[in-house]
């Protein structure tokens, strides 16, 4: 939108980095002029100690709208105490649950980008389910929220390769990315009631949970090979797989060993690179040569 069209209004809830590139570009396509971004607020979590310092950490999107001096609200009620005046709300990657007061105050209501072709994979954590069930294609789903989790009609969905190498964190990043651009081509038409939304059969629904840093645990000894090399993959950045060992017969205690990266080699897996509790990130060859005894445990 230029010259002397009307300005468009967005509200962006949203919290982790891989998101920004769906802000940055509703900016970039619809500003129009200096000072006039279509970004009228965002709605991020509110900063967190992190670290063993406990520096209070501030989210991407947080940085990102005090950059460019928009308004940042840490809960989504404050919308409706602040009057914020918007045409629609974009979500992705949010992290709480938003009431359904404030689906109301959105003329077009809030559009969700779902990393997952839904039905399937409805939840926190659909990316990282998708490369453990060895799915070679996944996708996005852009919804309008309802009131019920991942549930809302379809407005658009693209599909999307599951490379055997990618990793959580790599396939939600490109997933993201291409979304910023389906987003910003069918935004005008949807505010235009160009587009009608269909509804989700729920009968082929499936669910995700959100992960925790157990979910990461892995018993090597009971997985296959080709299912702990997904895991591993599936758990990148977060919470990273991790199993247990000891580094000596006469050590009683049991230890945390993350798996950072591994392979499949003739039908095997082979890890590439650990970190011992407490110690940097070597090669599994480093770890090796310096914990010659250790040995796997699964239980104390």
């Amino acid at each position: 939108m230029g010259g002397g069209r009307t300005r468009l209004k967005i509200v962006f809830f949203g919290t982790p980095d891989y998101v920004l590139p769906i802000l940055t570009l509703l900016h970039k396509k619809f500003v129009t002029g200096p000072g006039k971004s279509p970004i009228v607020a965002v709605v991020t979590q509110s900063p967190k100690p992190s670290g063993r310092k406990q520096i209070i950490k501030f989210s991407p999107i947080d940085k990102w709208a005090h950059e460019h001096k928009i308004p940042i609200h840490y809960s989504a009620s404050e919308l409706a105490i602040d009057s914020v005046n918007a045409d629609v709300g974009v979500l992705a990657s949010y992290g709480e649950i938003i009431d359904k007061s404030v689906i109301g105050l959105f003329p077009h209501g809030i559009l969700v980008i779902h990393p997952s072709l839904l039905p399937k994979y409805r939840g926190a954590s659909p990316v990282p389910e998708a490369i453990m069930s060895g799915e070679t294609v996944t996708g996005v789903t852009i919804f309008k929220m309802d009131e019920k989790v991942d549930h809302g009609p379809i407005v658009s969905q693209f599909r999307e390769d599951v490379f055997p190498d990618d990793t959580t964190e790599t396939l939600r990043a490109r997933l993201f990315e291409r979304s910023a651009e389906v987003l910003v081509e069918l935004l005008t038409p949807y505010l235009r009631d160009k587009i009608t939304p269909k509804a989700q059969d729920d009968k082929q629904a499936s669910y995700t949970k959100t992960m925790t840093r157990e979910n990461g645990f892995i018993d090597l000894k009971k997985k296959s090979p080709e299912d702990a090399e997904r895991f591993i993959r599936a758990m990148q950045p977060w919470p990273l797989a991790w199993t247990t060992v000891r580094i000596s017969p006469t050590d009683r205690k049991i230890r945390r060993l993350k798996i950072h990266k591994a392979h499949l080699e003739e039908a095997k897996l082979v890890l590439d690179e650990v970190q011992l509790e407490g110690k940097d990130k070597v090669s599994w060859k480093q770890f090796n040569e310096g914990y010659r005894e250790f040995a796997f445990v699964t239980e104390g």
